[in-house]
């Protein structure tokens, strides 16, 4: 049976990307809007209820009226936005999260698209809190770069009509209010937000994250082999992951492996452990695609498992 996709704000770039990754799908049938009736109610509301999945890359409050325009019960949604990724009644689309989410994400109508950077730290702390190797309370700092399509279509033709001129580190979210730390606290199992610090660089995509952590804050101090063992085993346990864990090596200083663009076009996050135990001090980084696993890779990998075919169908690792 072919199923039927509407992408709700294809134009932009999420919607693009995914669009390009579904190219050639055979079990797909991709339903298109006209140019002309990107913006006509009716003829959204149209496609929208002859989807067997709308898939939402739309602004929040545009996201939120595409599923009031869904009259029928059979339309399935994935939605990229902010708008729904706390919401009661929606599974939150990071498959690697727990051992149980793909069947969560599986069985669900609703499904809330994680956003790019609730990922790395989410991927980073969840699989050391749970294994008690971080408290929930711990003050956390979480920082790194990404590419400048994160930011949308708009900051991607301020920073191209800059040419050579536009900033080459821009640290944003000064007031330490971005709109990810809900989604980032609740999923990481955090009972404080981190204190965010995320950064855009002049390159187009990918991006770059770090978790740090002082481990003499933690009771029962673990090492860098207790925190890489942690990740290692709680990702091995994931069928069809695409999250990887490096190898531990303590004795390594600097790594070409952190280059933000590192995995762009695919759909791998890899997680690093760094550490220094005389010191007490590690830091979990993470590398991934911003457009890719922090985007259109992860709305690809969300249908697949909703459609109940192969995860990696479509998808890069």
């Amino acid at each position: 049976m072919v199923a039927k996709i509407f992408i709700d704000g294809e134009a932009g770039t999420t919607g693009l990307q995914i669009r390009e990754r579904l190219a050639g799908r055979r079990d797909l049938e991709v339903l298109s809007i006209a140019h002309d009736k990107r913006k006509d109610q009716d003829e959204r509301k149209r496609l929208l209820n002859a989807a067997d999945v709308a898939i939402l890359c739309l602004p929040d409050d545009a996201a939120r009226e595409s599923v009031r325009l869904i009259e029928n019960d059979t339309t399935r949604v994935i939605d990229a936005s902010t708008a729904h990724r706390t919401a009661e009644g929606w599974a939150y689309g990071f498959a690697e999260m727990d051992i149980g989410q793909t069947g969560e994400i599986a069985k669900s109508r609703y499904v809330a698209n994680p956003g790019c950077w609730p990922q790395g730290l989410i991927a980073a702390a969840r699989p050391l809190v749970e294994a008690r190797l971080l408290p929930g309370d711990y003050p956390l700092t979480y920082h790194g770069i990404s590419g400048y399509s994160g930011g949308g279509r708009q900051m991607i033709e301020d920073y191209e009509a800059q040419g050579a001129t536009p900033s080459q580190f821009m640290p944003y979210a000064l007031t330490f209010q971005h709109k990810h730390l809900p989604e980032m606290a609740l999923y990481a199992k955090l009972n404080r937000a981190p204190l965010f610090e995320p950064v855009v660089g002049n390159f187009a995509q990918g991006m770059s994250t770090a978790l740090p952590i002082h481990t003499d804050m933690v009771a029962d101090i673990p090492t860098g082999k207790d925190l890489h063992a942690a990740l290692s085993d709680f990702y091995a346990a994931i069928p069809d992951s695409f999250v990887r864990v490096a190898p531990y090596d303590p004795s390594l200083a600097k790594t070409a492996a952190l280059d933000p663009q590192a995995h762009n076009g695919t759909n791998t996050l890899t997680l690093h452990v760094f550490a220094n135990d005389d010191l007490n001090q590690a830091v979990i980084a993470a590398v991934y695609d911003n457009l890719g696993k922090g985007a259109s890779g992860a709305a690809v990998q969300n249908l697949n498992i909703m459609l109940g075919v192969n995860a990696r169908e479509s998808l890069a690792a």
